[in-house]
């Protein structure tokens, strides 16, 4: 069974990617154009899914109950800064092109954080066939 953290978790990332896709609108900041801030906390967002990812990784390959459940913890720290960057990435840039690769980059780091997530759910089996 999942535990309760990972199921808060992802419906957080969910409902996120949802308001993300949903802010697009005339009343955001402007400012954040091609070569600019955008482009910079996109290379941020880079930075930080590469941590995830490294600490994804470790934990995976823990070998003892005790090594893993250390490396959950700093995982887990790894992702709850993933949510916070997104936060403070919340003013999309001006320039359509440079707001829907900012929203692709938004969606790419959600994805990633479920992917991580349901890496460490137990194993469901297949329903059987009827």
């Amino acid at each position: 069974m999942a535990s309760p953290r990972f199921i808060s978790l992802a419906a957080a990332l969910l409902v996120a990617g949802t308001l993300t896709a949903c802010s697009s609108g005339p009343g955001m900041r402007m400012g954040m154009g091609m070569g600019g801030p955008g482009q910079t906390t996109m290379a941020r967002m880079d930075m930080q899914m590469g941590s995830m990812r490294q600490a994804h990784e470790k934990m995976m390959a823990a070998k003892t109950p005790e090594e893993r459940q250390r490396l959950a913890a700093e995982h887990m720290k790894s992702m709850h800064e993933g949510m916070q960057m997104m936060d403070r990435a919340r003013d999309m840039p001006a320039d359509p092109e440079a707001r829907h690769q900012m929203m692709e980059k938004r969606m790419e780091m959600m994805q990633t954080m479920m992917k991580m997530m349901m890496d460490q759910m137990p194993a469901v089996p297949a329903a059987p066939a009827k």
